[in-house]
């Protein structure tokens, strides 16, 4: 198979970045990694070069370029025979429309929270609009913990895009301190921090020296 490589941001807080590297490293896929910090000058020169968009993630495969993380997520899991996504048709179909509720939503939330893999204890005030999404997120976790498909901790059993896609919203929940979470979301929340897959990538936030003050000043 063509190598492949996957442009990214910052892993303390490239959210979009972190998705695809998720499930791709889950998924068992060989791939490099070509990090371009954010918020710098050249940062939209290099990545003008790659992609459509000037946005990160960027998978390149030989000349293809998949530019959008959503459809770098489909491209892994064909490379994968499909184990991006649960098996069974009804599931597969609940896991794609709760990736494509986080991919579209939650936009108080993520604008209030965004993510900050390394810090702890940010207090911000909390809006009608954080709540709610706040609440709804637990409902999809706790919905999919309840109505388990295959054996295992993930959202659908196995891992899967869905919990790629909610991986950053974990982080946040870490970060800021989400509370009232139900017992289900609560030991789902544990088991994506907790993932020892996801170890490299937590490994390498605490070791970037840059920060970006627009997201280190809030809280």
């Amino acid at each position: 198979m063509t190598p492949l490589t996957l442009v990214i941001g910052n892993y303390n807080y490239s959210s979009w970045s972190l998705r695809p590297w998720a499930l791709m490293t889950h998924l068992g896929l060989r791939f490099t990694t070509k990090r371009i910090a954010l918020d710098t000058p050249s940062f939209a020169t290099e990545v003008a070069k790659l992609s459509p968009t000037a946005c990160v993630p960027v998978l390149q495969q030989g000349e293809q370029v998949i530019w959008e993380s959503i459809a770098i997520m489909e491209y892994a899991s064909e490379l994968a025979e499909g184990r991006g996504w649960p098996v069974e048709p009804t599931a597969r179909a609940h896991a794609r429309a709760v990736a494509a509720e986080m991919h579209a939503g939650f936009a108080a939330l993520r604008s209030a929270w965004p993510m900050n893999i390394r810090a702890r204890n940010k207090k911000t005030p909390v809006t009608d609009a954080m709540t709610t999404a706040i609440k709804r997120i637990d409902a999809i976790w706790q919905g999919c913990r309840a109505q388990q498909v295959a054996p295992g901790p993930w959202l659908f059993g196995h891992y899967s895009a869905a919990d790629a896609m909610y991986l950053p919203m974990a982080f946040r929940f870490q970060t800021y301190g989400a509370t009232g979470l139900s017992a289900l979301s609560a030991a789902y929340l544990k088991t994506a921090l907790t993932d020892p897959a996801i170890a490299p990538w937590i490994a390498a936030a605490q070791d970037e020296a840059e920060t970006i003050a627009a997201y280190e000043a809030i809280g």
